[in-house]
């Protein structure tokens, strides 16, 4: 089966984004590049939210070349971009059997909303966060309440030269 991660950069206090969606407290550096890059050998498939790509295709991104991605979306129906899918079925039916195909690794893109159900069906197996030395008071949150706790293992915690911490959290499935 292959490995499902929800990853992500968040601030100390559990935001990915301010209220309006912008990201502009986001430290970029080269580390953080060469983290980056060295995920995305791993992976050959992207799943997000609607609200996670509307946020990606405004800052110039939404689908990734060479990656199959999927947007969950009950709104959106259609793409014009070759690599980008838009799935109205239920998110975890469909990750279930992503999950199944022979492949690379899955990765779950921003948004609290999709990883919560994802959560919720025991189907994320990773964690991997870049947590950001800045407390933005509010924001769209990472995680969401969910009905049980989930349990975690760490594999591994990096502190990187800007002062951003790289966490990496193995689920332990239930």
């Amino acid at each position: 089966m292959r490995k499902v991660t929800f990853g992500g950069a968040n601030s100390l206090d559990n935001f990915i984004a301010r209220k309006d969606d912008a990201v502009d407290w986001l430290q970029w550096n080269n580390e953080v590049a060469e983290i980056t890059e060295s995920f995305w050998e791993t992976i050959d498939t992207v799943v997000m939210g609607r609200r996670t790509y509307e946020v990606s295709a405004q800052m110039g991104s939404g689908g990734y070349p060479g990656i199959k991605t999927y947007v969950f979306s009950r709104t959106i129906k259609e793409s014009s971009n070759n690599g980008l899918t838009f799935v109205s079925e239920d998110a975890a039916d469909f990750v279930w059997r992503l999950k199944a195909e022979q492949g690379k690794d899955i990765c779950v893109m921003g948004g609290g909303v999709l990883a919560k159900s994802l959560f919720e069906a025991d189907l994320i197996d990773e964690i991997g966060i870049n947590v950001h030395p800045v407390l933005l008071g509010s924001g769209i949150p990472l995680f969401y309440e969910m009905p049980r706790q989930i349990d975690l293992e760490l594999v591994k915690c990096q502190e990187l030269s800007n002062g951003c911490v790289v966490l990496t959290y193995k689920v332990k499935h239930q």
